[in-house]
């Protein structure tokens, strides 16, 4: 099998992944509350919390309720006092049922070896199905979320950017021109200043956000003082009365009341950086109140004052503080655009290293943080999309309509993933699942549905990224099956090999010679083409398989496998998370059973050749994007950070 392979895609169960002869870790538990002893603690974990967590869905308030209330009044046609109130019911109680129960109560106690977001989630219900058919389709609905979140990883910066710039329209009108270059340029200049790393000005998230929290918290009280009639709509009745009276329009004005829940998959997401208490902590104490009064201000001023409804936000605040909430708001989104960014660079990794991918250049912004982490060519991915969704909608409220789909479409995919977990992990009575995470299946079916209509209108941007995502991440996974399949026929068993080799007479010559392989029992293409060419063989010899867990990271006893073959010939098998990033070199180097030299290895590998067999299996277009693909991949020796100048690589045909 080719070298290429080495971090391999994963089909079969894990067990399957290690043979008997390499021994099998111990599985670690499935859902244990994550260790504390690494992360910030009491309020430092959870102002921590509020910079990286809470910043997307912390500035909904900015476009949420207005898009809400404009399917059913506008500033010449004004809502009536009911409409408003059952509105803001329905976003109160989208952030009661979908942020406080379901994901901060329920969701999160899914940890995965501690680690949360629909990846992890995707490989915790994948571990405990015995069913193949099942785990690829548990597989695909992963998928499917994943690409779903970078169709809002493009989305938010646009979104965010251009809500919290469009309040300049408040206090000089005049610059209404200026609004779409202002928020190219801070676009620009937040994903030009990626590849500095986020660990300096993460420390200053935090404060950011408590301040902005505060802020929004105090003007929505001020705010309902206007019309202390609003706080009705605490009441879910309200919202069932709105719902009721309006039937299809009620059913449009759910998907923009979607939005108020924007960045609830980031509080699951982000758990394994912060743990369960501290998210749970400012949720429910601090940022769940901040938003609700916000919310109802916003309402309440909307009632009081129809054309407020312009742009709600910040016809809160007194003239004289709203170019300070204009500063505040952008630095809030850049905020929330940044969490969105790191987590899709997060979120890639965790593919390239599951096999969706393939292997992108990966460069570590903090020498003591392994989880930052820069890709640039996803970096420019996103900044081009997001520019291009700005020059194409020109204001948040149409960028609302593109928003929605991305939201709720990975809402279903955590919600039914969710549904596994529950039953199988924690053990609840099946007619309990049914009931629980059936009425939040229907709840978040209705909130898609109610984005599917609004596809013509930009819900076909999230929707288009998503399907071309999974394609490449598909055809990608296909194409190396296929490579995998063809190059076994002619593999040589690693058995074999050693038996003739030590009835041969082939030369040894000093060095240590390392060798990858992504199968331990096949004799790796290098070696092969190695004795071919040069007829000789190094005097110490490492064949290594480098194998991705379906787990965060890997257990340190079950790091590394090392067996002697033959003499001075060993088979050597590492294990990395899925979270983590290898470092072979390194990880070689504390082998205990014979001391690895860094500087003297030299390493071997092979790169395939792909061209069409005479009986093609892949299609044409399909074939196309996998070798662009292939092409385009990132080397092995920087993959793996191996000094290029050690290794030598040979060239192998493969027809599919």
């Amino acid at each position: 099998m080719s070298e290429q392979d080495s971090m391999s895609l994963k089909e079969s169960s894990s067990d399957a992944r290690y043979p008997s002869s390499v021994g099998t870790p111990t599985p670690p538990p499935p859902a244990t509350e994550p260790s504390e002893h690494t992360r910030p603690k009491g309020i430092g974990a959870m102002l921590a919390a509020l910079g990286v967590v809470y910043g997307d869905i912390g500035t909904s308030p900015l476009y949420a309720l207005q898009s809400s209330i404009r399917n059913v009044g506008s500033e010449t046609h004004p809502a009536q006092a009911w409409e408003v109130i059952g509105l803001t019911s329905l976003t109160f109680w989208a952030l009661m049922l979908v942020v406080t129960i379901k994901y901060v109560i329920l969701i999160m106690r899914a940890d995965h070896n501690k680690e949360g977001g629909i990846i992890a989630l995707m490989a915790l219900a994948q571990r405990v199905c015995k069913s193949n058919y099942f785990r690829w389709v548990f597989g695909l609905i992963g998928i499917a979320g994943a690409c779903l979140f970078f169709g809002d990883g493009i989305i938010t910066p646009a979104i965010s950017v251009l809500s919290a710039v469009e309040g300049v329209e408040v206090s000089v009108p005049d610059a209404s021109p200026f609004i779409i270059p202002a928020a190219i340029i801070i676009l620009l200049g937040l994903f030009a200043a990626q590849a500095l790393g986020t660990g300096k000005i993460g420390r200053a998230f935090g404060p950011i956000m408590l301040i902005w929290f505060f802020t929004i918290a105090i003007l929505g009280a001020r705010g309902i003082m206007l019309h202390p009639g609003v706080l009705l709509a605490l009441s879910p009745l309200e919202a069932i009365r709105f719902i009721v009276t309006h039937g299809k329009l009620s059913f449009i004005a759910l998907g923009s009341v979607v939005l108020s829940v924007t960045g609830a998959e980031a509080l699951y997401a982000d758990m394994g950086h912060f743990g369960r208490s501290p998210i749970r902590f400012a949720w429910l104490f601090l940022v769940l109140p901040a938003l609700a009064l916000n919310y109802f201000g916003q309402a309440a001023s909307i009632i009081h004052t129809p054309a407020t409804l312009a742009n709600p936000f910040y016809y809160l605040a007194p003239h004289w503080l709203q170019i300070p909430m204009l500063l505040l708001a952008t630095m809030a989104t850049i905020i929330a655009s940044q969490a969105g960014i790191s987590g899709s660079f997060s979120l890639c990794r965790q593919l390239i290293q599951l096999g969706y991918l393939p292997r992108t250049r990966i460069i570590h912004t903090n020498p003591h943080e392994e989880a930052q982490i820069y890709l640039p060519s996803l970096n420019w991915l996103l900044a081009f999309g997001s520019v291009v969704l700005v020059i194409a909608f020109r204001s948040s409220a149409a960028l609302a309509s593109a928003y929605g789909i991305a939201v709720t479409g990975t809402f279903l995919c955590t919600c039914v993933l969710a549904m596994v977990v529950f039953r199988r992990v924690f053990q609840w009575k099946s007619y309990a699942v049914a009931i629980v995470f059936g009425f939040f299946f229907l709840m978040d079916g209705v909130f898609f549905s109610a984005n599917v209509m609004k596809i013509p209108d930009g819900g076909w941007v999230p929707l288009s990224i998503a399907i071309g995502s999974t394609l490449i991440m598909t055809t990608w996974q296909r194409g190396r099956q296929l490579i995998r399949n063809t190059k076994k026929r002619d593999a040589v068993p690693m058995g074999s090999f050693i038996t003739r080799l030590t009835q041969s007479r082939t030369i040894r010559v000093p060095g240590l010679a390392v060798f990858l392989t992504s199968d331990p029992e096949m004799v790796p293409d290098a070696l092969l083409y190695n004795l071919r060419h040069n007829k000789v063989l190094h005097q110490t010899v490492l064949f290594v398989t480098v194998q991705t867990l379906d787990q965060p990271e890997a257990d340190p006893d079950g790091r590394m496998t090392v067996k002697e073959l033959a003499p001075g010939i060993r088979r050597v098998i590492i294990r990395y998370g899925f979270m983590e990033m290898p470092n072979l070199p390194l990880t070689l180097a504390g082998m205990t059973e014979m001391e690895f030299d860094p500087i003297q290895a030299s390493y071997f590998t092979s790169h395939d050749l792909v061209f069409r067999s005479k009986v093609p299996k892949m299609s044409l277009w399909r074939m196309w994007i996998f070798l662009y693909l292939l092409n385009n991949a990132t080397s092995i020796s920087e993959f793996f950070r191996i000094p290029p100048e050690r290794v030598m690589e040979f060239g192998v045909r493969v027809a599919i």
